[in-house]
């Protein structure tokens, strides 16, 4: 049985539900099982965000994740609230233009994605989220790279459908990294 339980954390106003969706209907278009779980704080935008997705071969039973395969972490209180809940083995990604902290764990790898810096460099300055979510897809085993329009195209509204092709790129260099 093969599941990879992720979760993504941030600020509102990060991206960090949209990748969490992206991931689930990523799954969902590949046939997987799945969960998608979002929690955010009721400031929202600036306050905490958080969103719990599992992709398994099989059905999932709980969509509640207290230890993740996975860890995206887009700020420093997200590293810190999580880093000791991902299993030995697991993985962090984390966007270090917003985290100067290093993790002090040995059983598990970490990736340093300079997310934020990247995507000004690249002139989509929002788009962070899936600069690390590409290279989540680049990690993770359960999902394939392939289909990223087609995915973004079964979700995202018609009125905001040019902005697929700046989440295609942003996509591409994480998944390049």
């Amino acid at each position: 049985m093969a599941a990879t339980s992720i979760l993504l954390a941030g600020f509102g106003g990060q991206g960090v539900l949209f990748a969490g969706k992206f991931l689930a209907y990523k799954g969902m278009v590949q046939g997987k099982q799945l969960s998608w779980l979002p929690s955010y704080g009721p400031e929202m935008r600036g306050g905490t965000a958080n969103c719990s997705v599992i992709l398994s071969d099989t059905p999932v039973g709980s969509p509640i994740i207290t230890n993740p395969d996975v860890l995206v972490a887009m700020n420093l209180p997200s590293l810190q609230k999580f880093v000791d809940a991902v299993v030995p083995g697991g993985k962090i990604i984390l966007d270090s233009t917003l985290i100067d902290a290093k993790v002090e764990r040995d059983d598990i790898e970490v990736f340093y994605v300079p997310a934020t810096q990247m995507a000004k460099d690249a002139g989509f300055a929002t788009l962070s989220n899936m600069i690390l979510t590409g290279k989540v897809l680049k990690e993770i085993d359960i999902v394939s790279y392939e289909g990223n329009r087609e995915t973004l195209e079964s979700f995202i509204p018609a009125k905001k459908a040019g902005l697929i092709d700046m989440n295609l790129q942003a996509l591409q260099i994480g998944y390049e990294l």
